[in-house]
């Protein structure tokens, strides 16, 4: 797939090396030609000097052919102007933009453009760390019956078997993220330091789960 990233900063330039990794094809788009210097020696792909929401530069960076289109400038209106005009004017379906500010993240979210808000994603991270234990997010069926809760788990199970934690929990774990990448674990998964977990389980037991994984193996015997 080729993908055009408008802003070639620190997240931009991350965007673009993953991505050629992944064999796509990438072009990178910025205003100031000094940020080119972030690119690898290798890249393979564009550099595109000019605006993101000009038409041109754009067709320039190959848009009309590109599968996916990412605003990561850190201007909150060039990203958004940039990829309006990128799903409305080129018609790209994956099209994301970066916003500092979660007030209007939500404003745009509405008007169908996906965005990452950069200082509640980093809020967030942070009370990950701040607040080791408890639940972080919930989805439930229909019914409200089952859940799918994402948990800390307490320092107590490192080195004790996923499996383990299942069983004495009561509970499935459905994802295990482990180093940002996310993975179904099996019956020889260990538990590390800073692994997160989404369990699935009867919402009625959601406290007592919760109480087991901040206690460790000691804490689900009593």
């Amino acid at each position: 797939m080729h993908v055009v990233i408008m802003g070639c900063g620190r997240v931009g330039s991350t965007l673009a090396r993953t991505l050629e990794k992944l064999d796509h094809t990438v072009a990178v788009v910025d205003r100031d030609s000094a940020a080119f210097d972030r690119l690898p020696a290798d890249f393979r792909g564009q550099a595109v000097l000019g605006f993101g929401f000009d038409r041109d530069t754009l067709r320039e960076a190959g848009i009309e052919r590109a599968g996916a289109f990412a605003a990561v400038s850190n201007g909150d209106n060039s990203n958004i102007i940039s990829a309006r005009v990128v799903r409305e004017t080129f018609g790209v379906e994956r099209v994301v933009a970066r916003i500092y500010d979660p007030r209007r993240a939500e404003v745009y979210e509405r008007l169908g453009i996906p965005t990452v808000a950069t200082v509640r994603w980093t809020a967030d991270q942070m009370l990950r760390q701040l607040l080791p234990v408890g639940l972080r997010s919930q989805w439930a069926d229909p019914t409200g019956k089952v859940v799918v809760a994402e948990i800390a788990v307490g320092n107590a199970w490192i080195g004790h078997r996923v499996a383990e934690m299942e069983e004495s929990s009561g509970s499935r774990v459905c994802v295990l993220t482990r180093l940002g990448e996310g993975q179904l674990p099996t019956t020889k998964s260990v538990v590390q330091q800073g692994d997160l977990f989404h369990f699935v389980l009867d919402k009625q037991q959601l406290d007592a789960v919760e109480r087991i994984l901040a206690d460790g193996p000691e804490g689900a015997a009593h």
